[in-house]
């Protein structure tokens, strides 16, 4: 008898199979099986929120094969990812494929190691219910906010929108920056610096900081200000009062959780988080080394996690891995460890690499440029993080000009430390930067080079990027890590955001959205309350509350603001504003505006409908390049004129260059290399509706011939009619219907093998 193990991904199947041997077989479910139904709510409020959860279509044939795999074996693991989802689809597996509880083996591993894997295979374990309670929960909430709400806003707004508990909230967030950066009134200050020269002709910079009598720092706000300060330096010499030397320590960064992954690649490497995510599983799910490195290894481990914990086995090897590479004095005394927020599942380490000895560069050339860079972040993030800290040597120079002081200060690195593997990045434009700067003397009299003044503004709050709107929802506990990227591309598909380079902007429809609400359903769109009902959920996770308790107490409020909402507003109340595009209509001379259709978004004239011209727009919303029509030098079969070359939706077509009088077009036929067997013609590809492939005479109407089979140039050895490969099937037929010959032929996966 055989041991079956069932797992989500199809490309970790064989890294597993191969670890475990000929004993096991090894099936992957593609993710979940089971879910509610997308036709109705699927679940029933007054029945205790029980939920109709149903096979998805569409894997009907997959289910059918993982039962025939259950009922062969003697034991079953189901090794789905180490998560509230993977304990759910377990859960699912076993509803959906009726295992026997006695043969239900519930298995973790945190990496895709062989050691790893054999050792949960060890220890098996019974479902955790609590932790699928907590993941059926989320679902419900979710299904419920999704499933009311999205009709509210197609009654009052349009149709084909929807809300949901943390999309809602980030596009409010999003929504809130804008207005922050609209109210914002730039106001007015000076700097002044002063570059100096030394008795030993060594130049440097030193900016003003304020009085000799007040040791904190004075702002200058208006150019009469500023005027003030240079005419004290006029009169005054600059003279060294004081050069305080010193030392500071820099610590490392933690390693990766799933948000601090995606905000440094978003900064470092210029990836958004669905990207990073990609990557990171294919990295985690295992790639092919080659012989050299033992075959299929998975690189990291899982990176669904917001834990900083470390394995004791990976420390160790951390350390040897730092004392053999940069010597003793570059690890710490005390081996490094990291506090875990509160509200953290502590299920999973921290991301980190699986084998400290796989070091980045001894295998780039086995991985794309993407799973490189990002292996590599992930590698010198946790390498550094396990380092001694860093030593600056720091000087501040203190500089009297009569009444008014000047200040310079720098760093240079004594020690490398973690800093001689990774530097964490930052948010903000002003980086700290290491100015060297010459030996000076304290009652050293300094020459003027040159004093500037300068006029600044100050700045808006810079719009959110990726990056930072992660490291705000992780901050406030609203949503968690492994959702961020789901809950980003969703509110920018459904067009309540865009994305101008790496900045997040509201539309006009998210903002409306965001209005209606915070007016009508505050609850959702408040901060404390999506953060509040996480801890709820982590709460059923551990065990400590019910999972119909937390749905019954959000219903219940939930519930009478959708009622109100309903019975107070209408669409009339409600009017999205027109987002204005820079192109101007070449018709009536109005700028033009945007709108969406069924393929996207377009320019239209806002004077439709007495002009109804429409131009198509680049994605950055500019007027796109009119491409000028190839001649083909046949004549159109309708009104004589010349055909032309038009790109469409599907490729290329001839099209009738009189259009829009004249709308005659003709598919470019793709020659098949067979002679037609009723007029020896050539027979060409053509297609149908949603563009379904045939066959056709290139001379039709003239000759008929057509058909959903692909003609070939092989004859029936019977009657000597054309053979045809019958669609969707391996086999070789006869055209002719008084003939019955038929020829098995290798299929395209046969043909590969």
């Amino acid at each position: 008898m055989q041991k079956l193990v069932i797992v989500e991904s199809p490309t970790k199947a064989p890294t597993i199979k191969g670890y475990l041997g000929s004993g096991y077989k090894v099936v992957a479910s593609k993710g979940h099986v089971r879910d509610l139904p997308k036709s109705t709510l699927g679940i029933d409020i007054d029945n205790n929120f029980e939920a109709h959860y149903i096979n998805i279509r569409g894997k009907g044939d997959l289910i059918k094969e993982l039962k025939k795999a259950v009922k062969a074996a003697d034991k079953v693991f189901l090794a789905t990812d180490p998560d509230r989802e993977g304990e759910a689809i377990s859960w699912h597996l076993v509803n959906a494929l009726g295992i026997d509880a006695k043969k239900v083996n519930r298995v973790t591993f945190n990496e895709l190691t062989k050691n790893a894997v054999k050792d949960a295979i060890k220890h098996p374990r019974e479902i955790d219910m609590n932790l699928v309670n907590s993941q059926q929960a989320r679902r419900l909430l979710d299904r419920i906010v999704g499933y009311k709400l999205s009709p509210f806003l197609w009654k009052t707004v349009r149709s084909g929108l929807s809300a949901g508990r943390v999309q809602s909230v980030a596009t409010r967030i999003i929504v809130e920056r804008e207005n922050e950066i609209r109210a914002f009134v730039p106001k007015e200050y000076w700097t002044v610096e002063a570059d100096l020269i030394t008795s030993e002709a060594k130049s440097f910079t030193a900016k003003f900081f304020g009085l000799v009598s007040d040791s904190s720092k004075m702002e200058l706000n208006t150019k009469a200000d500023a005027e003030c300060v240079l005419a004290e330096a006029q009169t005054n010499p600059f003279v060294v009062s004081d050069v305080k030397k010193g030392k500071k320590f820099k610590h490392p960064a933690p390693p990766f959780i799933t948000s601090t992954l995606q905000q440094e690649a978003s900064r470092k490497l210029n990836f958004q988080s669905q990207r990073t995510m990609k990557v990171a599983q294919e990295l985690y799910e295992g790639i092919n080394l080659g012989s050299e490195f033992g075959g299929v290894q998975g690189l990291i481990t899982y990176m669904r996690t917001d834990s900083l914990r470390i394995a004791d086995e990976a420390r160790a090897a951390a350390r040897d891995y730092i004392v053999g590479a940069f010597g003793e004095k570059y690890y710490p005394e005390i081996p490094r460890t990291y506090k875990t927020k509160s509200t953290a599942q502590d299920a999973h380490e921290a991301i980190r690499p699986s084998h400290i000895n796989i070091e980045p560069k001894s295998i780039k050339s086995k991985l794309t440029s993407d799973q490189y860079r990002l292996y590599k972040l992930i590698w010198d993030r946790f390498i550094a993080s396990q380092m001694e800290s860093a030593e600056l040597s720091t000087v501040q120079i203190d500089i009297t000009c009569g009444k008014y002081l000047y200040r310079s200060s720098g760093y240079t690195v004594k020690f490398p430390g973690f800093m001689a593997v990774y530097e964490e990045s930052t948010d903000d434009a002003e980086k700290e930067k290491s100015t060297r700067l010459p030996q000076i003397n304290e009652g050293e009299t300094l020459s003027v080079k040159e004093i500037r003044p300068e006029q600044h503004y100050t700045e808006p709050p810079a719009r959110y990027t990726e990056a930072s709107l992660i490291k705000f929802l992780e901050e406030k506990g609203i949503g968690r890590p492994s959702t961020y990227t789901a809950t980003i591309t969703l509110i920018v598909s459904r067009g309540y955001v865009k994305r101008q380079g790496k900045t997040l902007h509201p539309t006009p429809l998210g903002e409306v959205i965001t209005k209606i609400m915070c007016e009508r359903f505050p609850d959702i769109v408040d901060y404390r309350f999506t953060a509040q009902m996480e801890d709820k959920l982590d709460s059923i996770e551990e065990g400590n509350t019910e999972m119909n308790t937390v749905l019954c107490d959000f219903y219940a409020g939930f519930s009478r603001e959708l009622d109100a909402a309903f019975a107070t507003v209408s669409k009339d109340d409600i009017e999205i504003p027109v987002e204005e595009t820079d192109i101007i209509c070449d018709k009536c001379g109005a700028r033009m505006i945007v709108k969406e259709g069924r393929f996207g978004k377009f320019a239209a004239c806002p004077n439709y409908p007495e002009c109804k011209n429409t131009k198509p727009m680049t994605r950055d919303g500019k007027e796109k390049p009119e491409v000028k029509a190839e001649s083909t030098g046949m004549k159109c079969e309708l009104c004589g004129a010349d055909m032309v070359l038009r790109q469409g939706r599907y490729g290329s077509f001839y099209a009738c260059s009189a259009y829009p009088k004249c709308s005659f077009t003709k598919q470019i036929a793709k020659n098949l290399g067979v002679k037609c067997p009723d007029c020896g013609g050539e027979v060409v590809i053509k297609y149908g509706r949603n563009r379904t492939q045939f066959y056709s005479c290139e001379k039709y109407p003239e000759c008929n011939f057509s058909s959903w089979d692909m003609p070939t140039n092989e004859k029936c050895p019977l009657c000597g009619d054309m053979l045809m490969h019958k669609k969707g099937k391996p086999i070789l037929v006869c055209r002719s219907e008084k003939c019955s010959f038929r020829k098995d032929v290798p299929s395209d996966k046969d043909m590969e093998k």
